[in-house]
């Protein structure tokens, strides 16, 4: 009698030298990226794939994930959060039919505090040849499924809807569609973002791309961080005028009013898992390249050492891009919004064997849509409190779309970065 052995999948990490910019790596348009600053990963071909709905899809990613890692012969000789095997994911926004999507890459290059890596999976190229990266021409853009004038009445509503005490807070989105001539190429958009956004969190899951200021939750060990942002005002190339945006943001007693129930909500639904939580009581804020935030990190140590994956299922949906209370304002999106967000404003991010990873919120973001790869769908959200205004969202709102119309309207300075 003989007994068959069943062969195990390799997993391979281990030292290289600096690999340089790592989004400049990216061997095709599909490939994968999660970087800030000069550190992250960038990852292609695909080992493992799940696509995932319902509202038990943070449960079954993360047993799914278990499992296909008890798979697996890891010979890590890097030992760094992030080292071994990693899933990127990227879930829905809601529990309805729209896909959630994990991918467990065949190669990752990363780089963490000055200590660079590969990891293989199975017998993969570790650097393919790299496919030129052309412009996507022209572009024409259009209202989405919100326009304009519907995205001002669904507002309008929200706020009449705060004022009768009904909700505290509810954040509504709106989308614009690009219709471009050549095929868009995700890696054109990476290097657009990166370069204009380099302290924001920069992203590409299966066609949906951004550069998020907004990290859900990292988990480091037992250490976890969570970034909320919220309370937007405008940027401006006087400097005297932007410091007055700047004081004004601080000041403004809706735009508290916003971020508080955004801080309130991370730290409800984080405290239950912390043996600590820090929470500042005063926000700071933060300048991006089109946009002012409050800002404020919270942060706490693991009581029972949950994954990544565990708390982001646990912290989505936050009052940043929800509302509070979060069951009255998920509903009254749904009767207002008239759009499914599908991966926008869901976590974005990535997970590794430990249970180390790190979640954003996709923020910043656009998905590129249909057969040619010339459509490509951007989001943007406002948090609506007791004294806004219809007129203010709708500019703000469009102040958040330039990330990614600039991003689009840029252009690589060769053929090949």
């Amino acid at each position: 009698m003989s007994t068959r052995t069943r062969t195990r999948t390799s997993v391979r990490s281990r030292p290289i030298a600096d690999p340089g910019q790592l989004l400049s790596l990216l061997p095709e348009p599909d490939s994968l990226a999660w970087t800030r600053g000069n550190d992250g990963f960038v990852a292609w071909g695909q080992a493992a794939r799940l696509d995932i709905s319902g509202p038990d899809r943070f449960a079954k990613t993360a047993k799914w994930w278990l499992e296909l890692v008890h798979s697996y012969d890891i010979d890590d000789s890097v030992g760094l959060p992030g080292s071994g095997p990693v899933a990127f994911a990227s879930f829905t926004f809601d529990d309805g039919p729209a896909q959630s999507v994990v991918t467990v890459p065949r190669v990752v290059i990363a780089r963490r505090d000055g200590a660079s890596w590969i990891t293989t999976i199975g017998d993969a190229d570790e650097l393919p040849a790299r496919a030129a990266v052309n412009s996507p021409g022209a572009a024409i853009y259009s209202d989405g499924v919100v326009s304009s004038a519907a995205f001002e009445r669904a507002v309008a509503t929200a706020i009449e809807r705060i004022a009768d005490g009904s909700i505290d807070k509810v954040v509504l989105a709106r989308d614009l569609v690009a219709r471009t001539e050549n095929p868009i190429d995700a890696r054109s958009l990476l290097a657009s973002l990166s370069r204009t956004y380099p302290t924001c969190w920069t992203f590409a899951v299966d066609g949906l791309v951004g550069a998020t200021p907004e990290l859900l939750v990292r988990r480091t060990g037992d250490h976890v961080v969570s970034r909320v942002l919220a309370g937007t005002t405008p940027r401006s190339t006087d400097a005297v005028v932007d410091a007055g945006h700047s004081a004004r943001l601080i000041a403004s007693q809706k735009d508290r009013i916003e971020h508080d129930l955004a801080v309130q909500s991370v730290s409800e639904s984080l405290g239950p898992f912390c043996s600590d939580l820090v929470v500042p009581r005063t926000p700071e804020v933060v300048r991006l390249a089109n946009v002012q935030h409050l800002l404020t990190d919270v942060t706490g140590r693991l009581a029972n050492g949950e994954t990544a994956l565990e708390l982001a299922g646990a912290l989505h949906p936050t009052a940043a891009v929800c509302g509070t209370p979060t069951v009255r304002a998920r509903k009254l999106i749904g009767e207002l919004e008239g759009m499914d967000r599908g991966r926008y404003a869901g976590p974005v991010g990535w997970i590794d064997s430990r249970g180390d990873g790190a979640f954003g919120i996709a923020l910043r973001c656009a998905q590129i849509e249909g057969d040619d790869n010339r459509g490509l769908r951007m989001f943007a959200g406002c948090g609506i409190v007791r004294g806004s205004s219809p007129v203010e969202e709708l500019a703000e709102s469009q102040s958040k779309l330039l990330a990614m119309r600039e991003a689009l309207e840029s252009r690589p300075s060769t053929s090949s970065t």
